[in-house]
């Protein structure tokens, strides 16, 4: 029998686990509707620009989609966790090189106080997807 703090847990994993997968599918639609957002992103040293994003954006939505569907949510999980890592030279490359995004100057504390962010999103996408959790083991 789960106590009540392991039942909040629960409710707090369910909860934490619908955002996350919503997040990525809200994420990712926009690599679709507006890939020149992401253009000036990309570093220099990458090749395929546009298909890149294109690629981010639907591993991005399926990703999302994956964690909400129980049978599908480790791979994903997996999946999201190998895109942050992938697309981090890219978000160094936009603070590095002062990117601007939305047409606004840079603010370098917010843009370097931002990199520290995908390790928590990792975490997020960990915790939601691939940490056992003693709720996953209804015998306990």
């Amino acid at each position: 029998m789960q106590n009540t703090s392991q039942n909040s847990m629960k409710y707090f994993h369910r909860g934490l686990l619908v955002f996350v997968g919503l997040s990525y599918i809200a994420a990712g639609i926009p690599h679709f509707t507006h890939p020149e957002f992401y253009a000036p992103m990309m570093p220099n040293y990458l090749p395929y620009h546009s298909e890149l994003v294109f690629l981010s954006g639907i591993f991005e939505v399926l990703g999302g989609i994956g964690m909400l569907i129980p049978q599908m949510r480790r791979f994903s999980a997996i999946g999201l966790i190998a895109l942050l890592c992938a697309v981090f030279p890219a978000n160094i490359h936009i603070v590095v090189n002062e990117v601007p995004i939305l047409d606004r100057p840079i603010d370098p504390v917010m843009m370097w106080g931002r990199l520290p962010l995908q390790a928590v999103f990792i975490y997020m996408v960990w915790w939601t997807g691939l940490k056992k959790h003693p709720w996953d083991n209804p015998s306990q």
